[in-house]
């Protein structure tokens, strides 16, 4: 259930309806939160009309006929989803995807970026910290707890404010004379990520800056660095004898080549917080990896946070997603494999998927108060009409993939990706 109970009692007393919370042992609101707040629970969802979710509808749940609001993640052809997609289709349901709810500037108006963010910068220098511990190098951030042992996310920053102290106090060890975090992007994931290290205090540096900065150690440096990636500093244009342009780079990536790897070499962690399709050059690629990480070589990146998590993405061996209690693997170049855990001669991947669950409240509240105000068109909507004539404001028109049983005009070019994908599946 995304709204929560106070969201959910406003709305059932306002605008008249009837919700039913399908009950849950492991989410942060408890099934009795709902029910003191005058909201049915029961498993039962077959008397609703429209079904609000979070993330993908396991195929063999899917009701006939019904209105279905989720995080889809079919937008891209996503093969394991296609399954998903095909049953909704063949059950003559509509469907809603959050992804894809954006305002006339293509601005996404429902999203977890920023608490993705928030959860991915905790794991990741829990990352750093077990790393370098497993270096031999001990390092305050050693003691950074996973993001769901955290009570709340002041809880987590007033942590690593405490670690903070411990390193301005004594420092970080003399083979350890500085750590730098780069960050690929710059909007809500990026942001989220960054607040969380703010509490640590870095300096921030331009990544011009950065070759001068490992050059010239020293004593009055800062321990922390940070540093922020456009897309300027991550592609060129592949004609020498042009100059970038982002629009072009948009709308024309082809014509732009990867040169991120220039700056790999003097960070220790990297997050990665981009968009990313398969048209765009990759941030770091197997190749690099295993031209870098040879027997004996000791390259200076240790850790990639990656919370954009595309499998074989901008990350190339981001090869599969992790789990909170088992977020990090060892992508081990020499042999192209991994291996879970934080030793090995590679670099670390953090690739949990649903981190924003990993800080639940805030995560909760947030995306509860934007959905809320979304909930009345959708039950107003006559969602027996043909998709022209369905009366929806149409930041959430343009969201609408599938409609009783038809994908969406803006949404057909899906059908390749259905026919590609096997005829049956389990979903996810």
């Amino acid at each position: 259930m995304p709204l929560i109970p106070a969201d959910a009692a406003d709305l059932q007393r306002r605008l008249g309806l009837a919700f039913i919370v399908q009950p849950s042992e492991i989410r942060v609101y408890p099934d009795q939160a709902y029910r003191d707040a005058g909201i049915a629970v029961a498993e039962d969802l077959r008397p609703a009309d429209l079904v609000l979710a979070v993330k993908e509808i396991p195929t063999h749940l899917i009701l006939p006929n019904r209105i279905y609001v989720f995080f889809a993640h079919v937008a891209k052809g996503q093969p394991h989803n296609m399954p998903m997609l095909r049953r909704l289709m063949e059950s003559g349901c509509s469907m809603v995807d959050y992804e894809k709810v954006a305002d006339d500037q293509k601005r996404r108006l429902i999203f977890f970026g920023r608490h993705a963010g928030y959860a991915g910068m905790i794991q990741t220098l829990r990352g750093i910290g077990l790393r370098l511990a497993a270096m031999g190098i001990q390092t305050p951030l050693a003691e950074v707890r996973h993001a769901f042992d955290y009570d709340d996310l002041t809880a987590a920053r007033s942590h690593l404010r405490a670690l903070r102290d411990d390193i301005a106090r004594s420092g970080l060890p003399a083979e350890l004379p500085q750590l730098v975090f780069g960050f690929s992007g710059y909007g809500n994931v990026s942001s989220g990520a960054q607040d969380v290290l703010e509490c640590m205090q870095p300096a921030q540096i331009a990544a011009a800056d950065l070759p001068g900065l490992a050059s010239s150690p020293s004593a009055r440096a800062p321990r922390l660095v940070k540093v922020v990636f456009r897309e300027e500093d991550m592609v060129r244009p592949g004609d020498p004898g042009r100059t970038f342009d982002l629009q072009e780079y948009y709308e024309h990536p082809e014509r732009y080549v990867a040169c991120f790897d220039r700056h790999l070499p003097y960070l220790d962690v990297l997050v990665n917080a981009i968009y990313w399709e398969p048209r765009y050059p990759r941030l770091v690629t197997r190749a690099w990896a295993q031209k870098n990480y040879r027997p004996g070589a000791r390259p200076r990146l240790k850790v990639i946070g990656d919370i954009s998590c595309d499998i074989e993405g901008s990350i190339e061996m981001t090869v599969k997603v992790t789990e909170p209690d088992n977020p990090f693997f060892v992508y081990l170049p020499q042999a192209d494999t991994i291996r879970d855990g934080v030793q090995g001669d590679g670099p670390v991947i953090m690739a949990v998927d649903n981190l924003p669950c990993e800080i639940p409240r805030e995560s909760s509240q947030y995306f509860s108060s934007v959905l809320r105000d979304m909930v009345q068109p959708m039950t107003a909507a006559d969602w027996k009409a043909d998709f022209e004539n369905l009366n929806l404001p149409s930041y959430l028109k343009r969201a609408v993939i599938v409609h009783k049983g038809e994908l969406t005009p803006s949404y057909r070019y899906l059908h390749k990706h259905l026919e590609a994908a096997p005829p049956h599946g389990k979903g996810p």
